[in-house]
């Protein structure tokens, strides 16, 4: 099997799949599985907060960001996506392309991060973590969602079973909260989205594990309330 370079693959996919990204997001911020996320970020952070919006896609939910009165960046590891946030002139963001394994801004830059669906698309989650953990401040916030095993977008990582490389990592909900565990970010809240047919009385009495078990997407709020040892790698990026 030839070389496999994941930062490439995941940058072309993405590339390919902004026009779709885009057709669709503004009803998944408004009406679907993300409609949630920001009235969830304002229970947690202030306005005016200096937040990143990591993965930022075509940049409509930065937008919404900006109008609940924050001070917003985005950042994205496709160009395509960035050149699409960047012509709808989106009020006074600054939109970058970037990957979330090594963020260009300098450490406790943030007072919060927001990341939807990032870390399952990432090789090395631990690593793409404590990143993301570097550029906010102690005691700042990060509300990260990752799919949960009834995601449609899961099927992206079925080439493994082929013994074949894929940009979808089979990261759990409960594998990423004892990662953030791990890392000194402690969960604050959190809550579960779930696919049409799933009703509350269905996981209500449920342990936490089971309700994740049967969520879309669990969206976490984490507070990064200290210091921690990085592992060492070999790893480059």
């Amino acid at each position: 099997m030839a070389s496999f370079n994941w930062k490439y693959e995941a940058e072309t996919e993405w590339d390919k799949r902004a026009v779709f990204w885009n057709k669709r997001s503004r009803d998944m911020w408004d009406n679907g599985s993300r409609k949630d996320v920001l009235p969830f970020m304002n229970n947690f952070v202030s306005q005016g907060s200096k937040l990143l919006d990591i993965g930022c896609g075509d940049g409509y939910g930065t937008h919404k960001l900006y109008k609940s009165g924050y001070n917003v960046t985005g950042v994205d590891l496709s160009p395509e996506m960035i050149q699409i946030a960047k012509s709808s002139e989106m009020d006074n963001i600054h939109f970058f392309q970037g990957d979330v394994n090594k963020l260009p801004f300098a450490a406790r830059e943030f007072d919060g991060i927001m990341a939807i669906n990032i870390l399952e698309w990432v090789e090395d989650p631990l690593f793409a973590l404590q990143e993301m953990k570097r550029v906010v401040n102690i005691n700042g916030i990060l509300c990260v969602g990752v799919l949960g095993p009834t995601a449609g977008p899961r099927t992206n990582s079925y080439p493994r079973l082929h013994a074949q490389k894929a940009i979808c990592n089979t990261m759990m909900p409960w594998e990423f909260s004892q990662l953030a565990s791990e890392l000194s970010l402690e969960c604050i809240d959190s809550y579960g989205v779930y696919k049409a047919g799933v009703e509350k009385r269905h996981y209500h009495d449920l342990p936490l594990k089971l309700k994740q078990s049967l969520s879309f997407m669990w969206v976490f709020m984490l507070r990064n309330v200290g210091e921690y040892s990085e592992r060492k790698r070999q790893t480059s990026y």
